[in-house]
């Protein structure tokens, strides 16, 4: 690996639609070592070649089993060692999560289940969450350090989403799902964004596509870069490209030098 990389993820709500926008150009123009995809809603085959020039050594995909729904990518200009996807955590068989190993590092892209469905949909979102921290705990039983980014679906605490206290019945800022990301991180796991830049306040990931929510900058931030304690003194920083349209949601990255 180069001594310093940088991983950008985007939760980019249908690959197609995006490449029609032509909204993943800017690309071209990153040296961005490692790009990670959610809600493509496509399968492999179905993934424009004209998404952006550059050229990645290696393209992993999980697609959902239901057509256009869900979806992950990895487009990465190092091999990995090892991918999977994870299918008994993602038990549904969504696409949900795109594994990939790189020497000692374990980078997990992840689109997590959102649960505002119903309660059956909730309850599945919490056992996807403790069985995805499962998953992670035995990697670093393993011997791998890790690093996690995509769509959590879950706001963790209330500088994270602009209207907190009228959210807090809804799936996405409800105190069990809160409490899990406070697990999360209890176990040795980095919020990225709150490490490097402290308690910054409206920054947000996601906004509704309704009432002008972008412009007005009324959102959430549920799309996170986790990293293991021991990849602390590595990371160099860790943002947000709000500027970035194409999507309702926008990308976020960190650098880390390995």
């Amino acid at each position: 690996m180069s001594d310093s990389i940088e991983i950008i993820s985007w939760n980019v709500n249908g690959i197609r639609a995006v490449a029609n926008k032509e909204a993943l150009k800017w690309i071209d123009e990153r040296q961005t070592d490692i790009l990670c995809l959610q809600e493509i809603k496509a399968t492999q085959e179905q993934i424009p070649d004209d998404l952006f020039e550059k050229e990645y050594e290696e393209t992993l995909v999980n697609s959902a089993t239901k057509k256009g729904y869900s979806g992950t990518a990895i487009f990465s200009t190092i091999k990995s060692d090892f991918n999977a996807i994870a299918e008994h955590v993602d038990t549904t068989l969504e696409g949900r999560i795109v594994e990939a190993h790189y020497g000692d590092i374990a980078l997990l892209n992840v689109y997590f289940p959102n649960g505002q469905k119903n309660e059956e949909r909730l309850a599945h979102k919490m056992k996807f969450y403790d069985d995805f921290l499962a998953h992670c705990e035995k990697l670093r039983e393993d011997g791998k350090s890790i690093i996690i980014c995509g769509d959590v679906n879950t706001a963790h605490t209330e500088i994270d989403l602009s209207n907190p206290k009228a959210n807090s019945k809804t799936s996405g800022f409800l105190p069990i799902e809160r409490a899990w990301m406070d697990k999360l991180i209890e176990h040795g796991y980095i919020d990225t964004f709150r490490y490097v830049n402290g308690d910054e306040k409206e920054r947000y990931s996601w906004w509704s596509y309704r009432s002008g929510a972008r412009d007005r900058n009324v959102g959430w931030r549920i799309d996170y870069f986790f990293i293991s304690e021991d990849l602390c003194e590595s990371l160099e920083d860790a943002f947000i490209l709000n500027d970035i349209k194409g999507s309702d949601h926008c990308p976020t990255g960190i650098r880390i030098s390995l």
